[in-house]
């Protein structure tokens, strides 16, 4: 799982301490964001959470629209939400398939990937990239979703379904997988809230607290979908918990492909105003000038905003500080593996060596989003 690396001390197999050791990537993405404009640095949030790029994209940009005040047109909000959704199945699938695969359980990496490839296709046919995406755009989208998209995605959802009962075939019923999974690394309700988990862990673990319904977004209040809570808040509750999201992302895809509306698809942002004095502008004036909205950026006014969204991985946040600037002051990320990872040794003290792997996988870490 990337570069994380735990140093264990161990009683023949059992655990005895548990030492995680992160930052290793040293990517340093906050201190850049202060030197870039909030468009220049769009890109970058691709690079957190990779395979959930359209997600952080979405954070990023709510939390500059929310500096700066302005109303996504509607069509823009459930092309979003179709997108967090589609993120949400594209990086359970990744997690399932090599949770899996950690456990020896090598065909259902080969049955999740098939799926994935075909949502990849589906974001290279919309963003004209497979996983660094950088579609969202303060305001909105950088374009309309194509026909081809909205018809794939369609046709996707219509049989996803079935996927995934071969999934749960294949899994949850299985005796191996049972006795792996079932009473391993189990995380008590009260301590996931101590160590601040969020997100799926949290909700093995008994609470279904989920912004997508807590805090609405992008209209998420107008959709119907159930939060699964699990009871023990083991590997296997954990597993259970993320079956049913991609269940019920699924669910919203489809609703948001029902009531997609017509419209633009990029609101009227707050210009950036020329050196130049109050005149009539040109023709190519104003193009220059939607240029420099984009390469010298928003000058947001002076304030602070926090904005998270429900990632694949649970809470991710951006916190922001403006100076009138078109560039942050000062840009905190709030990563949701980076507070995860802190429970692994509570999870794994007590346990075998090979039940660690199980640990972890559970959890599913993303590196690229701890090391900011």
């Amino acid at each position: 799982h990337g570069v994380l690396r735990l140093v264990l001390e161990l009683d023949g197999e059992v655990v005895r301490s548990v030492q995680p050791h992160l930052g290793y990537l040293h990517r340093g993405m906050e201190k850049i964001a202060e030197g870039m404009t909030y468009h220049q640095f769009i890109p970058y949030t691709d690079r957190l959470d990779y395979v959930a790029s359209l997600s952080n994209n979405v954070a990023f940009a709510l939390a500059v629209e929310k500096l700066i005040d302005v109303e996504v047109p509607p069509r823009a909000q459930v092309i979003r939400v179709i997108c967090c959704e589609l993120s949400r199945i594209s990086a359970h699938l990744l997690w399932l398939g090599t949770h899996a695969l950690d456990l020896g359980a090598a065909t259902v990496f080969f049955h999740t990937f098939r799926e994935r490839e075909v949502l990849c296709d589906l974001f290279q046919e919309l963003t004209g990239a497979r996983m660094t995406t950088s579609y969202t755009r303060v305001g909105g989208l950088a374009a309309d979703a194509s026909e081809s998209f909205l018809s794939g995605t369609r046709k996707f959802a219509d049989r996803f379904s079935a996927r995934m009962d071969e999934y749960e075939d294949l899994l949850t019923q299985n005796p191996i997988w049972l006795q792996r999974t079932r009473d391993i690394g189990i995380l008590p309700l009260q301590t996931a809230l101590d160590l601040g988990v969020t997100g799926p862990n949290l909700r093995a673990s008994g609470m279904g607290w989920d912004l997508r319904k807590e805090h609405p977004y992008s209209g998420y209040e107008d959709y119907e979908f159930d939060i699964p809570v699990g009871r023990v808040g083991d590997v296997y509750d954990r597993y259970l918990v993320r079956i049913e999201e991609m269940r019920q992302s699924n669910r919203i895809v489809q609703q948001g492909l029902d009531r997609l509306p017509e419209g633009p698809v990029l609101a009227e942002l707050p210009a950036v105003v020329l050196p130049q004095k109050e005149r009539v502008l040109t023709g190519m004036e104003e193009l220059i000038q939607q240029f420099m909205i984009v390469t010298e950026g928003i000058r947001p006014p002076k304030g602070e905003v926090y904005q998270s969204i429900e990632a694949p991985k649970g809470e991710l946040g951006f916190y922001i500080i403006s100076e009138g600037e078109p560039c942050p002051y000062r840009l905190r990320i709030r990563s949701p593996s980076f507070v995860n990872l802190q429970a692994i040794p509570q999870l794994t003290v007590g346990l075998l060596v090979a039940d660690v792997v199980a640990v972890i996988a559970s959890l599913d870490p993303i590196m690229g989003e701890v090391d900011r």
